[in-house]
């Protein structure tokens, strides 16, 4: 029997996969390699290992995903083995090989499972043979109305990329370019493939684990129905509401397309779950999945260790553990729901959630931490562990909520609200369950009060300013006259709406609220302040950060950038300048833009890559093409001018009654 003990592990991987896994290596004594990219230099997944090789550069393609690099960072470090992670390089046969010929143990599957599942055409074929349920494949060239609605989808790669709904055939052959497009960019390879595509469907997947001693574990069901564009954003195991024959019969599906391909170590099959009960085989995932920790929770087990010990020629268990209770996982992201997901990016000034048992945090941030343009805007993973699905959604929405997370806006209200609506709690789930309830989980929230937490940010500063600490910021020559009410002003963010406050400060005592009707000052320090509200008291956690103020109460946080007391005429901009929302990289220009050209309210005019997603950037109103700045391949910063559009006024409808 082959034997390989792992001594020195290298993880091809970056953030919290990469700390993940040193995590598990630490507990059975392997020493770890990081590598990283220029962008990543002082990452914690760089400063958690024990050696830590530099790949030059900063993109992903001249980094991460240079697989002759990451061999040599191995052989350089003394590695004898390497750990894919996921993303990057971790479904690449070749890469794989390469790490086999270089003498390296490869934590993975065995290359040929890799390549036969590489396709999603391809697998489809195999796993027809193997009588996994199936979509029947649609011919675009020959789709006709009673084939809509489509899903279109790139045959290599995943995370939603290339994938485009089409509900009209007039918009058929214009989205086979888009996604071929898409899908060469992010993947190197072109090929689309159509399916029908199933209304209400939910995304379940069974984790599968098995060794070279013809073992394969099914190990339970997950369900991971909450998406944004096609992306996970909340899973869970086991996947609720299924009955004992669709479980077996998916269980059954899954192991049967693992022996298809004679796989070895952890991987996912992936169905969808159409309305009426019915399984259909997606693809399989020749990796660990980003949601796993939901899988190790209800089954009690570490699957990174079990990826270490199937590499190393040991076997499994004649049978998995049982599994107990329920786990859920919220991924949390630099990403403003709000505003079509836009990631997010900055200084990370705080990530701390409460010290609770059965939670979970899988992060490859700390607060200090800078958030970058090159990788995916994911910061955390949160997992909560209980012996009911309510009791863990209950813990989880909770943890989030309290969690202090300074810095660039992320998800977490979206997330904190998705678990508390009603049609989760009932587990009434399905991909289209963003698309249906978005613009009411982002609308301002019942119970929030910007005001008063303005108000108690305020109370905080004139504190600190009393009592020795920093000045605080002045603007012009406008100032306060201590005597009189003193009022400072706040924009709230995201959503950019701005409180004034006014307060006096006493010559003894502490500040108190002016014409606040009902608020009564308890307690104020510079980081807590109490107050009672409408008879009720309240605390107030109080950060500030140059001109920024972080406020934490028990159920909701509030981020304030300070104002100056008059509007800076340069902040303007020229009337339909196109700005970049974020910073990124122009992919491509809708066809034949140029200055001078006419263009249509609502087209696309620029494609923007930011954090692995592609944004588009859409023409303000009908008119021309005055200026253009964009082009493929530029780097950009937030707020850079991409494009001007001159208004047409003979675009805009008369009103009747002057026509």
């Amino acid at each position: 029997m082959r034997s390989d003990v792992i001594q020195t592990l290298l993880v091809a991987n970056r953030g919290e996969i990469a700390c993940r896994i040193f995590r598990t290596c630490r507990d059975l004594g392997i020493t770890t390699v990081a590598v990283y990219s220029d962008a990543d230099d002082g990452a914690l997944h760089v400063r958690e290992a024990d050696l830590a090789v530099r790949l030059p550069g900063a993109a992903p393609a001249d980094t991460y995903l240079r697989g002759d690099l990451v061999v040599a960072a191995a052989l350089a470090a003394g590695a004898d083995a390497v750990h894919p992670g996921y993303g990057f390089l971790s479904e690449n046969a070749a890469f794989a090989a390469s790490v086999q010929d270089a003498g390296l143990v490869w934590v993975g599957p065995p290359v040929k499972a890799i390549e036969l599942m590489a396709s999603k055409t391809r697998a489809k074929e195999l796993m027809a043979g193997a009588g996994v349920p199936l979509l029947a494949p649609v011919d675009p060239a020959t789709a006709a109305e009673d084939d809509l609605p489509l899903l279109l989808k790139a045959a290599a790669g995943g995370g939603g990329r290339g994938m485009r709904i089409v509900r009209e055939l007039g918009a058929l052959p214009g989205e086979l370019l888009a996604a071929a497009a898409e899908a060469a960019s992010a993947f190197g390879d072109g090929e689309v493939f159509a399916e029908p595509y199933v209304e209400r469907g939910r995304h379940v997947e069974v984790q599968v684990m098995a060794d070279e001693h013809d073992t394969v574990w099914a190990l339970g069901t997950r369900d991971c129905s909450l998406q944004r564009r096609h992306q996970k954003v909340i899973e869970e195991a086991p996947a609720p509401g299924l009955d004992d024959a669709l479980r077996t019969r998916l269980r059954d599906a899954a192991t049967a397309a693992a022996r298809a391909v004679g796989y070895r170590g952890a991987g996912t099959v992936e169905f969808l779950v159409s309305a009426d009960g019915r399984p259909y085989f997606l693809e399989m995932n020749t990796r660990l999945q980003v949601e796993h920790p939901v899988t190790e929770a209800v089954f009690g087990l570490d699957l990174v260790a079990l990826q270490l010990r199937v590499a190393e020629g040991g076997p499994l268990g004649a049978t998995p553990p049982s599994p107990s209770g329920h786990a859920v996982e919220a991924r949390l992201y630099a990403e403003d729901p709000a505003r079509d997901w836009q990631p997010q990016t900055g200084a990370l000034l705080a990530l701390d959630l409460p010290d609770v048992p059965s939670l979970r945090l899988d992060t490859g941030y700390t607060g200090g931490d800078t958030i970058g343009v090159h990788y995916d805007p994911m910061l955390a993973k949160v997992i909560a562990h209980a012996p009911t699905r309510a009791e863990a959604v209950r813990l989880l929405a909770r943890a989030l909520e309290r969690a202090r997370i300074h810095g660039p806006v992320t998800n977490r209200e979206l997330l904190v609200r998705s678990l508390r609506h009603p049609d989760f709690a009932a587990a009434r789930l399905d991909t289209g369950f963003y698309d249906r309830h978005l613009a009411a989980l982002t609308a301002p929230a019942a119970g929030r009060d910007p005001a008063r937490a303005a108000l108690a940010g305020a109370l905080a500063a004139a504190v600190t300013a009393t009592s020795g600490g920093p000045a605080p910021t002045r603007f012009g020559a406008w100032r306060n006259v201590p005597s009189g009410p003193q009022l400072k002003r706040y924009r709230s963010e995201p959503d950019g709406a701005e409180h004034e406050v006014a307060y006096r400060t006493p010559r003894t005592g502490a500040p108190e609220p002016h014409d606040a009707p009902g608020v009564r000052v308890l307690a104020v320090t510079p980081d807590r302040v109490t107050l009672e509200l409408d008879g009720v008291a309240r605390h107030f956690t109080v950060t500030a950060d140059g001109d920024r103020v972080f406020v934490d109460t028990d159920a909701a946080s509030y981020t304030f950038t300070a104002l100056p007391r008059f509007t800076d005429p340069a902040t303007h901009t020229e009337p339909g300048s196109l700005l970049a929302p974020m910073p990124g990289t122009v992919v491509r220009l809708a066809e034949g833009l140029a200055a001078g050209v006419p263009v249509e309210a609502g087209q696309p005019l620029i494609w923007l890559e930011a954090m692995k997603m592609e944004h588009r950037i859409l023409a303000p109103a009908s008119g021309l093409l005055t200026a253009l700045h964009a082009a493929p391949g530029h780097q950009v910063e937030v707020g850079a001018l991409l494009a001007v559009v001159q208004e047409d006024p003979a675009a805009i409808p008369v009103p009747e009654e002057t026509a």
